[in-house]
């Protein structure tokens, strides 16, 4: 058993390496974590919130992919939104920080419907880890000594739009295509390239009584090189505060996500993801993912993370 999750753990990582530049972190409650991809999003409720999200992939298996996400966002006015996102990466030997600020302003169309029209800005700094290829027995390769570790400059767009009972969202969060490090077959470091990331996603609220909400959704990935993906969620909400949805990946995973208010100012979610893929259920745990957010302002209303 240790040495299929060893062996799994290195193919992953060659996996991830060879990739790593080519996909941004995913997330299950994606429909509350949209400003970590969309600027347009920042402010556009009209309130103050501050979400942090935890996200674990493969329990059991040592040095798996964690990402860490905090965003804050506010509204400056009725038509200009501010918003501040950090997003830790570490996928085995890569580790990525970035640092962005998003910037928002608001299109009414009629009464029930606005347009919101984002830009991103900002930077990460990368980090390749030595340690962790010593660790998966592979051999030491010169070239890590020339690794580039600074800064790398981030823009991105994107546009939001919301109605009462639907949403529209599309976006590219990083315009800018930088080099990253990836890993050959030998282990050996190499250069590639970052490639565009194109997210589409939408959704609509029916209402089924006047406690009951069926919130299907769908949030789509586009990027060269890799097969287009799709989450197809399909959220039950109860009261405006418990929302209970299962989650179909197309890429081979699924999910079941919880949604729970604590209050009018605090939420609580949690995710648990799983794999089609019987080589990975075999020695993993699935992959946890925990959400926290905070809400300020007396105008705090559930429905507007569309």
């Amino acid at each position: 058993m240790n040495f299929l999750k060893n062996s799994i753990k290195i193919g992953a990582l060659l996996l991830f390496g060879s990739i790593y530049a080519q996909q941004q972190p995913n997330y299950a409650l994606y429909r509350y974590t949209m400003n970590a991809i969309n600027p347009a999003y920042a402010g556009a409720d009209g309130v103050s919130r501050l979400t942090a999200n935890f996200r674990s992939q493969w329990v059991t298996v040592e040095d798996a992919p964690e990402t860490q996400t905090l965003f804050f966002e506010t509204s400056l006015n009725d038509k200009v939104g501010l918003g501040l996102s950090i997003i830790n990466d570490d996928v085995f030997a890569n580790e990525n920080t970035t640092f962005v600020v998003d910037f928002s302003y608001k299109l009414q169309l009629n009464e029930s419907t606005d347009v919101f029209l984002g830009l991103k800005g900002g930077g990460s700094v990368y980090n390749f880890i030595n340690s962790d290829l010593a660790n998966l027995a592979f051999p030491t390769d010169p070239a890590i000594g020339n690794i580039d570790n600074g800064f790398r400059p981030i823009i991105g767009a994107g546009a939001y739009l919301v109605h009462d009972k639907y949403f529209l969202s599309l976006s590219i969060p990083s315009i800018l295509l930088n080099d990253r490090i990836g890993l050959n077959d030998n282990g050996q470091v190499t250069t590639v390239n970052e490639k565009t990331h194109f997210y589409l996603s939408g959704g609509y609220n029916f209402d089924i009584s006047s406690d009951w909400e069926f919130r299907p959704s769908a949030m789509v990935r586009a990027v060269s090189g890799s097969p287009v993906s799709a989450d197809l969620t399909a959220a039950f909400r109860y009261d405006q505060r418990l929302e209970l949805a299962p989650m179909y990946r197309t890429d081979g995973g699924w999910a079941g996500t919880l949604m729970f208010g604590l209050s009018d100012w605090m939420d609580l979610g949690y995710a648990y993801e799983g794999s089609s893929r019987d080589v990975l259920n075999d020695v993993n745990d699935g992959t946890h993912e925990i959400l926290v957010r905070f809400t300020f302002g007396k105008n705090k209303d559930n429905s507007e993370e569309e």
